[in-house]
Formats: C-alpha cells, sequence, structure tokens
C-alpha cells in the first residue's frame, strides 16, 4: 500500500468522490476538447493516469465498440473502481491496466489520441512521462493535455490573506512532493521537442459564484486537502480552522466571486 499513500490526497473513499465531482464539472469543457482534437467513433485512445475511470467511460462510450480506450492507472484502489464503473456501463472496448508511469512501460502503441489530466504536474518526470506517451502515438496521432499555467490565480474576492496562504501551501507541498503546479509551459516546450505541433492551447478559467456547480470543485478541494495535511502532521488546527473560517465566511456572501485557477488546455498533434 506504500504507492497508495504517495497520491497527493489520497485514494480513500472521500477522494474518488471529489474526482467523481471534478470531473462532472469539468466534463462539457473536457468534451468539447475531445471532439476538437478529432476523438469519435472508432479512436484509439490512451487514458495517462486514468483515477478511477471517469474519463475512460466516457472515452469508451464515445468510440464506440468499433474504437477503444487504453486505460493506464497506478493506484490499485482506483483501478477496481474503474473496472467497476465500466462493468456497470457495459463497456467491454476498454483495458485497465495497474502500472506506474515513471517505472513501466505504456502497453499501447499506435494510438489516435492521449489524454492526460493533472498528470504532468504530479510525476517526477515530465520528460520521461511525454517520451512515453510520444512512442504510443501514431504520426498524426494527437496529444492532449489539461495542467495548470498559474495555480496562485485562484481568487476568492472577499477572502482575506488565509486563503492566500492556504495557495501557498498547497504549492509548497506539491513541490515538496517532487511535483510542479505550474507544468503546463514545460508541456508545451516537450511537446515541441519531441516533434509535435501545438494545435491548440487555450486558457481554461472560470469565474463561480457560492452555490454554481463549480464550486464545488475548489470547496471540496479545500475541506480534504485540509484534512489530509492535518493527518499528515504538516499544518496546525488552528491555522486550518482559520481557513475554514474564512472560507465558509466568503460563501456566505452575495458578492463573493471565486476564480479557478487557471489551466491550459493542449492539443498537440505528433508530426514524426
Amino acid at each position: 500500500m506504500a504507492a497508495e499513500r504517495t497520491y497527493f490526497l489520497g485514494t480513500h473513499d472521500e477522494e474518488l468522490e471529489r474526482l467523481g465531482l471534478q470531473h462532472e464539472v469539468w466534463r462539457p469543457t473536457v468534451l468539447e476538447c475531445w471532439r476538437r482534437a478529432g476523438i469519435g467513433p472508432g479512436s484509439k485512445v490512451l487514458d495517462v493516469g486514468a483515477g478511477p475511470g471517469f474519463a475512460a467511460t466516457d472515452l469508451a462510450e464515445i468510440v464506440g465498440p468499433s474504437g477503444f480506450v487504453v486505460a493506464v492507472e497506478r493506484s490499485a484502489r482506483f483501478v477496481e473502481a474503474g473496472r467497476e464503473m465500466l462493468a456497470s456501463h457495459g463497456l467491454e472496448n476498454v483495458q485497465f491496466h495497474e502500472l506506474d508511469l515513471m517505472n513501466d512501460a505504456l502497453p499501447a502503441g499506435g494510438m489516435d489520441a492521449s489524454w492526460c489530466r493533472w498528470v504532468a504536474c504530479f510525476v517526477s518526470s515530465p520528460p520521461l512521462l511525454l517520451d512515453k506517451i510520444a512512442a504510443t502515438l501514431r504520426p498524426g496521432g494527437v496529444a492532449i493535455f489539461h495542467e495548470y499555467i498559474q495555480y496562485d490565480s485562484l481568487r476568492i474576492t472577499t477572502a482575506g490573506p488565509r486563503m492566500r496562504e492556504f495557495v501557498r501551501q498547497v504549492e509548497q507541498g506539491w513541490r515538496e512532493a517532487g511535483g510542479e503546479p505550474n507544468i503546463a509551459p514545460a508541456v508545451v516546450r516537450l511537446l515541441q521537442e519531441r516533434g509535435f505541433s501545438i494545435r491548440d492551447a487555450i486558457p481554461r478559467v472560470f469565474c463561480v459564484r457560492p452555490g454554481d456547480a463549480m464550486w464545488r470543485w475548489p470547496a471540496t478541494f479545500i475541506d480534504i486537502h485540509l484534512r489530509h495535511q492535518l493527518e499528515q502532521g504538516r499544518i496546525e488546527a488552528s491555522w486550518a480552522a482559520s481557513v475554514r473560517a474564512e472560507f465558509a465566511a466568503a460563501e456566505q456572501q452575495a458578492a463573493t466571486l471565486l476564480i479557478t485557477p487557471m489551466v491550459l488546455e493542449i492539443v498537440a498533434e505528433k508530426r514524426r
């Protein structure tokens, strides 16, 4: 279970539910991205860092029986959840593999597309990840990424200093764990170095209010991250309580706007 514990927010049931919520609120944006990238019936797609299978399920339905999806994920807990989800939908066109992106070969080749969301920002070697993804794609295939370009662009208009401290604490812990939150510019460079042309690079930012569906995405992250950090003894309970209080106060104000951290949507075509 050591590998399970290295996940930034763990692999427990609450995190699985949070990932489901995250996929739900991002789903319209993601479906449109996949459509523009050319994923459709008959496509062969690699889902990199598939988690508990939310994207793999959508992709399997889009590509249909004439296509297939290869999903790769390190967490045994998430792989089990993903296989159960696919079975419940009656989908048989997905291969779900438990493997480590940094240590294991990817079991795919000649793929039309790859999908990678908030994975490059966590791995120990983004160049190695890009090498492996590039090797799975056919010439003309597309690599699709959603990665942060400026995580500290997260803003809550009526919040005070504690929320800014929270964002800095998240970034610090991210880097101490071996990742880089603002990895998107490096991904663009690494793709170009590997013979890809950047077809699209679109910033994705949402401005939401308390009660909006998208509001729940950062709200659940704040809650689970604080609890996870407290369990690990990385923060003081009094500080966590002050962050929660400031966020709760902002949530009660009609004037509050929340600006989500900026994500770069990248669609790159393999030229050789």
